[in-house]
């Protein structure tokens, strides 16, 4: 299988990272707004419920709205000046220790990186907003119609929390990093509800879960913990959207069928995954004299990466994946041997009751 992105690859020490070399390149990436993205539309005639999981999932849904304008407390402070997140979840914030910089520039580090990750969070709930929209007219049934309209309005709601969070609160967005533009466009323009539905609900919205779940457990703020927890609790209902819905895909899929979803799946997750968040260590390297390169060698040689690295997928995608037999035997060595699974990991998401 090629990988994704494989002519932007080179080797860190052991790890094979992507890496846009060509910010030229990268710039005229994100001009590209227009995405030709072929959508079927189906009819049904059908108005009653066919799937009771799936109208049970959206009648949660419609009792769990909140409204981002009225509900949240935007008059809480966010400062600079405090930990927004503990310090230890700050990848940056850490660097900066290590090399002898003060608190104020470690807080400081700790606020850009925040503000970046929420940033990629941001540009992701826009695309999910435009990828359930696409839902809504590829869905056969009523009931997954009705779904995934129900989340459109969620997404909606992400994209105006996040951003309005961003702008007023941390004072900056930052542009899309050029690997999740290119993994977000190649869902966006999948053929089928199948792909779709893998890619965005299963796959992104489980990852959005488990960087989101982290940060919250990590959080010193009330406005951030608040929007966290709300965007949270939408976020379960659509990675279980994803499941049902990949259940009844997976029961009528044959072995070659299922083969070819599971190397999807493993594709795009290791596309990510080889980022190693070089886009936010080449916007932040200069301003607090921090080589990327040798950040990306010294965490992959860390004894415990896999430990670190993996806590992300491990939370609800590798659970999920495996649940649904679409991770196997087969491809489980690789997200080893890229740190994306580890034991512990795994036992701890067994103890929670996700795995």
């Amino acid at each position: 299988m090629d990988k994704i992105l494989a002519d932007h690859r080179r080797q860190i020490g052991d790890f094979e990272v992507i890496d846009w070399v060509d910010e030229q390149e990268l710039s005229q990436l994100r001009e590209q707004i227009d995405v030709d993205v072929p959508v079927e539309l189906h009819w049904t005639w059908e108005y009653g419920s066919e799937v009771e999981e799936l109208r049970n999932l959206y009648e949660k849904g419609k009792q769990g709205q909140w409204n981002a304008a009225q509900d949240v407390d935007w008059s809480a402070p966010v400062s600079k000046d405090d930990w927004v997140l503990n310090p230890e979840a700050s990848m940056l914030a850490n660097i900066c220790k290590l090399t002898g910089k003060d608190e104020a520039t470690q807080k400081a580090a700790a606020f850009d990186e925040l503000a970046f990750t929420v940033s990629q969070l941001l540009h992701g709930e826009q695309a999910a907003l435009q990828l359930c929209g696409q839902l809504t007219n590829s869905c056969e049934k009523m009931d997954q119609k009705f779904y995934a309209a129900s989340q459109v309005a969620d997404e909606a709601r992400h994209v105006e929390v996040f951003a309005r969070f961003l702008s007023e609160k941390m004072g900056t967005i930052y542009p899309i990093g050029g690997t999740l533009k290119v993994l977000l466009d190649e869902l966006l323009a999948a053929e089928g509800v199948q792909k779709k539905t893998l890619g965005m609900q299963t796959l992104f919205e489980g990852m959005a879960v488990g960087i989101m779940d982290l940060m919250r457990h990590e959080c010193r703020n009330d406005l951030f913990s608040d929007i966290l927890a709300r965007v949270q609790g939408d976020e379960s209902r659509h990675a279980a959207f994803g499941v049902l819905t990949m259940r009844r895909v997976v029961a009528e899929a044959s072995p070659d069928e299922m083969a070819a979803m599971e190397d999807w799946a493993f594709g795009l997750l290791e596309a990510l995954n080889a980022n190693q968040q070089m886009d936010m260590l080449k916007i932040f390297g200069p301003k607090y004299d921090i080589d990327p390169e040798m950040v990306v060698r010294m965490t992959t040689a860390l004894p415990n990466f896999a430990e670190l690295n993996s806590m992300i997928f491990t939370h609800t995608v590798v659970p999920n994946l495996r649940n649904l037999g679409l991770l196997t035997e087969r491809t489980e060595s690789r997200w080893r041997e890229l740190g994306m699974i580890s034991d512990n990991n795994m036992e701890l998401a067994k103890r929670m009751g996700q795995a």
